[in-house]
């Protein structure tokens, strides 16, 4: 059988067997190099781990939903630098498992929200965003500040992910619930908004 253009494409099974082939070397030509390129698999100076208030605050972050309107990447363009800030870095996202970068922007990209806005704005902003920010079609969030933060299983989140890099100590571990004691759930959730973005200013 003669392995022309003509014979590929009319045997099916052949031709599946390719695209497999060339996707797969495509996708490791692109990948492998990356592990080891030194920006994207180290913190940039300054970056630390969450905090337990700020983890479980990611948490939320996910249960609600908000990164199906908002994404946490900023392009490196002209438009997306100066309206966002400082175009957003691999290091920034090394102990985010997984990472919320997406491309989703109902809502405004959130990468450098930590360096805008107050506590205060961020608290009345999720109990009825409009109040704020007239033209939001963003659903008004008032449960969270009436709902505990989650202390049960904040450290076994933390040990879980000090086994895929995380530097958490035991100390930080075991002092978990502690820290997470009296805070709600819009507490946790605004820790965690305030510190997106912060890191990249010591670069």
């Amino acid at each position: 059988m003669a392995f022309t253009h003509d014979t590929i494409e009319k045997n099916s099974a052949l031709l599946i067997v390719l695209i497999v082939l060339v996707v797969a070397v495509g996708g490791l030509v692109e990948i492998i190099p990356l592990y080891f390129q030194r920006s994207t698999t180290e913190p940039v100076a300054g970056l630390k781990p969450y905090t337990p208030v700020q983890l479980v605050g990611r948490d939320i972050y996910l249960r609600e939903g908000c990164y199906n309107c908002h994404s946490q990447m900023i392009r490196p363009f002209r438009a997306e630098t100066e309206r966002y800030g400082h175009y957003s870095v691999a290091g920034e996202f090394v102990y985010d498992h997984p990472f919320q970068w997406g491309s989703k922007r109902t809502g405004p990209d959130l990468a450098r929200v930590g360096t805008r806005y107050s506590d205060d704005w961020h608290r009345l902003h999720l109990e009825n965003p409009r109040n704020l920010v007239p033209e939001s079609n963003m659903p008004a969030y008032p449960w969270l500040s009436k709902s505990s933060a989650d202390v049960a299983d904040i450290g076994a989140r933390m040990r879980a992910l000090r086994r895929v890099g995380v530097p958490y100590t035991d100390e930080e571990i075991a002092g978990a619930g502690k820290e997470l004691s009296g805070k709600t759930e819009a507490d946790a959730l605004i820790a965690y908004l305030q510190v997106l973005g912060t890191s990249i200013k010591s670069r």
